[in-house]
């Protein structure tokens, strides 16, 4: 009876091991037949996803590159005809010069030929205006370093004149209330 008692025990021994074989999947040396199909198709959703990931990124890549060469082409056509619609602004102007020259040529009477002048200059300095271009107002005002450039200092005609603007050897500009040229002028000490 003992005998037959450690032969019932031993089989139960390899009943239980063969049990917990399938049952326990976090003991060591044991797998679960499952286990390795759940793994293949975990790694092959990985790499399908990795894949879409790098399929995404190379397109990303490409439109960015062709964003980049976009902007670039757009950039050099803008610098190219930046200065059109002042050009046309100022053929105006020119026509008008052309016609005051061929005024001269064929007229003797300088009141006409002063007035027409003093037009083609009203016209310069409106189109300069409507394009931003505004002249600075630099006589008798405090010479500032920020605006003006001093070609040289005379004695001042009246003590009120010191340290003041007398003469604008070269006006200055602004462009759209920037600085595009400073003015050179002769200040009073």
């Amino acid at each position: 009876m003992e005998e037959q008692e450690i032969t019932n025990n031993s089989e139960s021994a390899e009943k239980m091991e063969g049990m917990a074989m399938n049952a326990d999947e976090n003991a060591a040396g044991t797998t679960m037949p499952n286990e390795a199909v759940v793994e293949e198709s975990a790694l092959e959703k990985l790499a399908a996803e990795l894949q879409e990931q790098k399929d995404k990124y190379l397109r990303l890549m490409a439109e960015f590159d062709n964003f980049r060469r976009r902007t670039a082409k757009e950039r050099l056509d803008l610098i190219q005809t930046a200065g059109k619609d002042v050009i046309v602004a100022f053929l105006d102007v020119l026509d008008d010069c052309d016609r005051a020259e061929k005024q001269l040529q064929n007229s003797d009477d300088i009141a006409v030929q002063k007035e027409g002048i003093h037009l083609v200059f009203n016209k310069l300095r409106s189109a300069m205006l409507q394009k931003g271009v505004k002249a600075m107002e630099s006589i008798e005002a405090d010479f500032d370093v920020e605006k003006h450039e001093a070609i040289t200092e005379i004695p001042a005609p009246s003590e009120a004149l010191k340290g003041k603007v007398i003469d604008e050897v070269m006006k200055g500009y602004y462009l759209n209330d920037k600085i595009i040229r400073f003015a050179k002028v002769v200040v009073g000490k």
